[in-house]
């Protein structure tokens, strides 16, 4: 999962996508529509980078839709340039080796829940969207990105890091292996548009507005057919990842631990903090 050897030692291109981040007020609000469409959004601002806390509200939003039995969520963010900038590197950084693991298991259930839902789900990506804000979306059904110079992908090869075989699931769930393959193996970072071309996303948007419109347009879809069709159509062909979860979440959780654990690791992400804080003290 994360070879070792290949980590960076410069500061700068450690965890680009992954980036530390500031919260005040509730992480995630949910509002449900008078159609039954729950819309959910992320506001961890600036940049809604995962954390145990944003990840244990996202847990606990998904429940809730659930357990109202809402025909659909729509997933967005508040911020007006990204979606969510991935994992919070000082999750990572000279981490509580309980708080880390519980960090790594919330994202997994996170991912269980959001790829496998049997309501309706859609992205509203109004901004950036790498690394783990790419998975997030790609874990729903169907993605609207807002336009402009906006980039969405799975970089972690550009970090030395090998994507955890799930992330990878999910990128071959939603666009062809080949183009998938490279995309991995290249870090690439979609534009708006490239992301349109290969598949990643499945329309454009002008803002966050449209996008939600558009995200809800995709729900009107399915309202002529049989919501437990629907549902189990979907859980077969999701299957096959939902599969691999179960049986080796234990395993990909100690991959994870022994790489958060490394010095080498550890080290370059002291350099990467303290780059951090040197370019906050220069503002």
């Amino acid at each position: 999962m994360f070879p070792l050897r290949q980590v960076l030692s410069h500061a700068k291109r450690v965890v680009p996508g992954f980036r530390a981040m500031s919260s005040s007020g509730p992480l995630v609000d949910t509002a449900v529509d008078g159609e039954g469409i729950a819309t959910v959004t992320m506001q961890r601002l600036p940049v809604n980078s995962l954390n145990l806390d944003l990840l244990r509200d996202l847990s606990k939003a998904l429940d809730d839709v659930a357990d109202k039995k809402c025909k659909a969520m729509i997933l967005t963010s508040a911020s007006p340039t990204v979606f969510s900038a991935g994992l919070d590197i000082m999750e990572m950084y000279k981490p509580d080796m309980k708080r880390v693991e519980e960090f790594w298991t919330t994202l997994q259930q996170v991912w269980v829940k959001l790829f496998g839902a049997n309501f309706i789900t859609a992205a509203a990506i109004n901004g950036h969207a790498p690394a783990g804000g790419c998975l997030l979306s790609m874990s729903c059904e169907y993605r609207v990105m807002m336009s402009g110079k906006f980039s969405i992908g799975l970089n972690e090869t550009a970090l030395g890091i090998v994507a955890p075989t799930w992330f990878m699931h999910t990128m071959t769930n939603t666009i062809p292996q080949r183009q998938a393959e490279i995309a991995l193996t290249t870090a690439k970072m979609f534009s708006v548009d490239e992301a349109l071309k290969v598949g990643l996303i499945d329309e454009v948007a002008s803002d966050k507005a449209d996008a939600v419109a558009k995200c809800k347009q995709f729900v009107k879809k399915f309202d002529k057919i049989p919501a437990l069709a629907r549902s189990m159509t979907k859980q077969k062909i999701r299957a096959g990842p939902l599969r691999w979860m179960d049986e080796n979440a234990d395993q990909d959780l100690q991959e994870f631990l022994m790489f958060v654990g490394h010095p080498k690791v550890q080290k370059s992400l002291e350099m990467y903090v303290q780059a951090l804080k040197k370019k906050s003290a220069a503002k």
